[in-house]
């Protein structure tokens, strides 16, 4: 009977090894990005466009999986319509004009792909580049913390007077419905526009909580993978892959909830200077912002972001590798669970947020992961971070460090076709203190 009972506690034990999930970072019983994601974008090609979409779509429409699309200037859909997209359907980004997608507050876009068949926006050129068209928006009315309500109306080259209503955002109403967006890809956005910015592949303007953001990929972006302004929307299962700026960012007072989703950086892609994977930020001046108004908190929980670097040490060294994650001044940021790996260094808070008990307190970093990180949370042009790696080195965060490459870290790194990004089980070598010797501070790849 004994030895009956060790059987069986070790083949329990083999079992629950096998079945067991990596609680940081992505998480998922299989892996998630199979079927609908696209990590080589540039090496697909599409049907010449059979329709074309241009100026303004005033009542409801449907795209067919049966026809390929070409958005031609700037489109929007407005006066209350739905835009709903078949799964499977293709929407092509003119180059030549510039085309963008504009859901103007108060109509819908329906774009409810499958797993099996996404939707897929992508750029009409032949050899396609970061940054070919504009990109997708959704205007909400939902709340933001500006004075007044806000517009994008910057955005657009050559907007004619009359359509510069449906570049305006912001309301009352937190559980505004722009619509669905899942199991969508929107690749090669971001075009440049007049006043030295971008556009990004995905911006959400005060779009609401009955908005449905799920299963989203943007790839090659020149600006923002993903942007959200005010409002109050959960967000998962997204994916940013080699943007050239931000991954993901977040301002004016949005509420939002992030979950179970990815970053890739390249340091031979993206820039350089002010991008990161995550932004936190309640404005970019604060004359624009009324402090009565709720500012920017957002709630982050098994997020990936991966560094992917040939050799980290020296891109480190030629200044190609900043930090993955950036808090502004009057932000919060809650995240938890999560995995930075590869960066210089993990976290910077900006230089105007006093280190005192208070401010701390806004800012949590619970039971993540930092992995081969050139140093981990440090204020902004500041490099003693004695205080704040004895804040989030307390066990009580439950934060853990180590040194491990890419491939020992997850499950499948340099599988082209099929990655997969979630954590290798147990493969974690780590300490629970958050202080690292100085000479600790170089980096191994």
């Amino acid at each position: 009977m004994k030895i009956f009972t060790k059987l069986a506690f070790i083949y329990l034990l083999v079992i629950g090894h096998v079945n067991a999930q990596q609680e940081k970072g992505i998480i998922g019983s299989n892996n998630w990005l199979y079927n609908w994601t696209e990590f080589k974008p540039n090496q697909k090609q599409y049907d010449e466009p059979t329709q074309i979409l241009t100026g303004n779509i005033d009542k409801d429409t449907k795209l067919s999986k049966r026809e390929t699309y070409m958005l031609l200037g700037n489109v929007f859909v407005t006066n209350n319509a739905t835009l709903t997209i078949e799964p499977g359907t293709v929407i092509l980004g003119d180059y030549a004009s510039k085309a963008s997608l504009t859901i103007s507050k108060g109509s819908k876009i329906i774009a409810d792909g499958l797993e099996t068949d996404p939707i897929i926006f992508t750029s009409n050129r032949g050899v396609k580049r970061s940054g070919d068209w504009g990109g997708l928006i959704l205007l909400g009315d939902a709340p933001t913390n500006k004075f007044g309500n806000g517009s994008v109306a910057s955005f657009y080259d050559d907007l004619q007077q009359t359509a510069y209503t449906n570049t305006n955002y912001g309301g009352t109403n937190v559980e505004s419905n722009s619509g669905i967006l899942k199991f969508v890809r929107i690749e090669f956005a971001g075009k440049r526009v007049k006043n030295d910015d971008y556009f990004n592949g995905l911006l959400l303007a005060c779009v609401g909580s009955k908005t449905i953001i799920e299963n989203i990929m943007v790839s090659y972006s020149a600006g923002n993978s993903f942007e959200v302004w005010g409002g109050e929307v959960c967000l998962n299962k997204l994916v940013s892959f080699r943007s050239n700026s931000n991954d993901f960012k977040f301002n004016y007072g949005t509420q939002c909830k992030i979950d179970n989703s990815l970053a890739i950086r390249s340091p031979y892609i993206s820039s350089s200077s002010a991008a990161r994977c995550l932004q936190v930020a309640s404005y970019n001046n604060k004359q624009e912002v009324d402090f009565s108004k709720k500012v920017t908190k957002v709630e982050a929980k098994n997020l990936t972001f991966l560094n992917d670097s040939e050799n980290l040490k020296s891109d480190i060294e030629k200044g190609l590798v900043k930090e993955a994650v950036y808090v502004g001044q009057n932000a919060k940021l809650d995240i938890n669970k999560s995995v930075i790996s590869g960066f210089n260094p993990a976290v910077v808070l900006q230089s105007s947020i006093a280190i005192n008990q208070e401010n701390l307190e806004k800012i949590k970093f619970v039971n993540m992961y930092f992995n081969n990180c050139k140093g981990n949370i440090f204020v902004e042009n500041d490099s003693n971070n004695e205080d704040l790696e004895n804040w989030y080195g307390n066990t009580s965060f439950f934060n853990v460090y180590s040194k491990s490459n890419n491939a020992e870290t997850f499950i499948d790194f340099s599988n082209e076709k099929r990655p997969d990004f979630r954590l290798r089980i147990n493969k974690i070598i780590a300490s629970k203190s958050g202080v690292y010797a100085k000479e600790d501070l170089g980096v191994n790849n």
